[in-house]
């Protein structure tokens, strides 16, 4: 076997990897951080180097699967017939390409194509037994997918009995893409301002999150809906419909709701002449689309064209490219989190893409100021690739005003006006004063998320109408609050202030792990928390313990050790903790905890997490570890068993190496829960 250059390699193995990490941020959390044209230039790099290095394939490459994960929140299903992706064009000299490439591969033989819209939705599978709708599956990895049945009957374009037809027996698999109009889009994100919840990022992505709740009923008030595209009969049937065109009309006359906006184009001239009308009407449509689909229609020809590992050789995506603007900076506002940290956002004058007004953008943090260059009044160039708040790309410095200033990095908080610090390895700056009125404002949304006290209800908007008008102070103050006190807040009512109340009361009897990270501590993320709580039977036990007691356990560095006690000794603490003590909010455990059952590959282990990883998210990897009988810690020492080290690791990578620590890749990590799991 031939030996790959080095440098071949190295190449190989980081496409790899970020491939990997895009395939999870889209497929699993719903957040894409490219261009799906971003994404094919890397896609189309990695089969460049496999086509010339095939040594370097493996069955896991990205190439060799259809991309994805699956959530683990519902039942697996492995799908009869693999859901295989598109392979993407961009420019009407692609689809020539493609043209070329079906006439050489039936060569002689007439043919012609249908032409769909690429809706911006989810792919899902719909399984129906004697006309009867049984089973909907999500597309998941193209391989298996998650069985969200009880969410798809919610859909009322879904039939759950379809109108019998002489082609078809009745038992039959119907792919569609589920989707939200962007009028339901809007009302929803309106309802969730009301809540005080935090706004959806798009209409694809919400769809996405509603189809994985748990909850049938908070799915049937989202108003999703689907168009279907294709059909899939039983091998001895398949021969009845001969076309993609008759299929369609085949799906409308079952009762399935089929798209009006497609075309059957005797030539690629035709295709090309159809996606131009729809890359100019796509704004007018009352739902997203990314592209237009375009299929052989003759349904033996697709059979004989066949597929790659990736995609059909007989249908392809023309894929719009992003939608750029270029408008000006107007000036720039420096919001401040939770944590202190202080980040930038590009104030713009108002400006048409994509759809809808922007007059924001991010902009990260003060080194991407720097590194675009940026002045006030500067004319720039933003792309908006899906999320509600775009990008700024780069400055057009050739149009600068002469008189143009640079873009100013505060020294002081715009909410407190105390000094800004940016803290060693920190790209952010940081306002070091705990009263800072935003600080407040988000210390109180992190003690009432999801992960902490989980207090239904109380979101953004509500607590910065508590905390402009004072009413709240601290997280403490939440269960003082009356009736009368939440109705008489904007777009609030009796009904929704009882809501607030109910879940505020609920939370009082959560865990004590859960009461330790919603107060904030700093570097006290949910793991150190459930370590914490497993070592101190109280809240109290815990502020009583100095740093080197607090190092002792396994997990606790110097650092967080510090911050811990810290935070236990400020006066502040002290009186959120007697108002929360007289509300009856539970600070310490009833019982022991139940020792954790020691078995798997990491038992007895303490593993701490680096880096960003391509199949899991942390905590999930996190459980993973947990399951097999290890600890996870968050911080390194000499107790440190492995370090799993995933993309882009930070400082505790060289901590490791020095103390000669053990280090997993990610798949040494893979392969071990594997074993574990036999």
């Amino acid at each position: 076997m031939r030996k790959t250059p080095e440098h071949i390699l190295c190449e190989y193995e980081k496409l790899v990897v970020e491939i990997r990490r895009h395939d999870y941020l889209y497929y699993v959390k719903n957040e894409p951080i490219i261009s799906d044209q971003e994404y094919d230039s890397l896609m189309n790099r990695l089969l460049a180097i496999e086509g010339e290095h095939p040594e370097l394939i493996t069955p896991d490459s990205p190439s060799q699967r259809v991309g994805g994960a699956i959530t683990k929140e519902f039942p697996t299903v492995r799908h009869k017939q693999v859901m295989l992706s598109l392979a993407n064009t961009y420019m009407p000299e692609e689809l020539y390409d493609f043209d070329r490439r079906v006439r050489s591969l039936i060569p002689g033989e007439a043919y012609r194509y249908v032409t769909e819209l690429k809706i911006d939705g989810v792919a899902i599978s719909l399984h129906y037994q004697s006309y009867r709708f049984k089973q909907g599956v999500t597309r998941g990895d193209g391989f298996q997918g998650d069985d969200i049945t009880p969410n798809l009957k919610t859909i009322r374009a879904i039939p759950l009995r379809v109108n019998p037809n002489p082609l078809v027996s009745g038992d039959f698999e119907v792919r569609g893409e589920v989707y939200m109009e962007r009028k339901d889009f809007e009302e929803l994100n309106r309802r969730q301002e009301a809540a005080g919840e935090r706004l959806l990022a798009n209409p694809r992505n919400s769809t996405a999150g509603t189809l994985k709740l748990q909850d049938s009923r908070i799915v049937v008030r989202r108003h999703l809906t689907m168009y279907a595209y294709w059909l899939i009969l039983p091998t001895d049937e398949e021969y009845r419909v001969q076309t993609q065109w008759d299929s369609l009309a085949l799906l409308e006359e079952m009762g399935f709701r089929v798209n009006q906006n497609r075309e059957l184009c005797p030539t690629i001239q035709d295709v090309v002449r159809f996606c131009d009308r729809l890359a100019e009407k796509r704004h007018t449509l009352p739902y997203d689309i990314d592209g237009v689909v375009v299929k052989v229609d003759m349904l033996d020809q697709q059979r004989r064209l066949g597929a790659t590992a990736r995609s059909p050789r007989w249908a392809v995506a023309y894929k719009f490219s992003a939608e750029q603007a270029v408008t000006r900076l107007e000036q720039v506002l420096w919001q401040v989190g939770r944590t202190g940290a202080v980040t930038p956002v590009a104030v713009l004058t108002p400006v048409f893409l994509a759809g809808t007004t922007v007059s924001r953008a991010t902009l990260h943090n003060p080194d991407e100021i720097a590194r675009k260059d940026l002045y006030l009044q500067d004319w720039v160039v933003i792309e908006k690739g899906g999320d509600v708040i775009p990008k700024v790309v780069q400055a057009e410095s050739e149009r600068r005003l002469p008189d143009a200033v640079p873009v100013e990095i505060p020294s002081l908080c715009p909410e407190c006006s105390e000094p800004l610090e940016r803290l060693e390895g920190e790209v952010a700056l940081r306002c070091m004063n705990i009263l800072c009125p935003a600080q407040i404002a988000r210390r109180i949304e992190h003690f009432a998320s999801r992960n902490a006290m989980d207090i239904e209800g109380l979101g953004e908007a509500i607590i910065a109408q508590l905390t402009d008008l004072k009413i709240v102070k601290d997280p403490g103050d939440l269960y003082f609050l009356t009736k009368s006190q939440i109705s008489n807040l904007e777009r609030m009512g009796d009904k929704s202030a009882q809501n607030i109340l109910d879940a505020l009361d609920k939370s009082k009897s959560n865990s004590l792990e859960r009461v330790i990270f919603a107060l904030g501590i700093r570097y006290v993320g949910v793991n150190t928390a459930r370590i914490l709580a497993r070592y101190f039977t109280s809240i109290d036990e815990l502020f009583s313990a100095d740093t080197d007691e607090l190092m002792e356990i396994e997990g606790i560095g110097e650092k967080m050790a510090e911050s811990i006690h810290r935070y236990g000794k400020a006066p502040q603490t002290r009186e959120l903790l007697d108002k929360l003590a007289r509300t009856g909010v539970k600070l310490a455990r009833e019982t022991p905890p139940v020792p954790e059952v020691v078995v798997g590959v990491f038992a007895g282990k303490t593993v701490v997490l680096t880096g960003k990883l391509s199949h899991y998210t942390r905590e999930d990897a996190a459980e993973l570890i947990r399951k097999y009988g290890g600890k996870v810690s968050e911080s390194i020492s000499s107790k440190t068993d492995y370090v799993l080290v995933g993309e882009e690791p930070g400082s505790k990578l060289a901590k490791a190496k020095a103390l000669s620590i053990l280090l997993l890749s990610e798949a040494d990590f893979i392969i071990m829960v594997e074993s574990s799991g036999k």
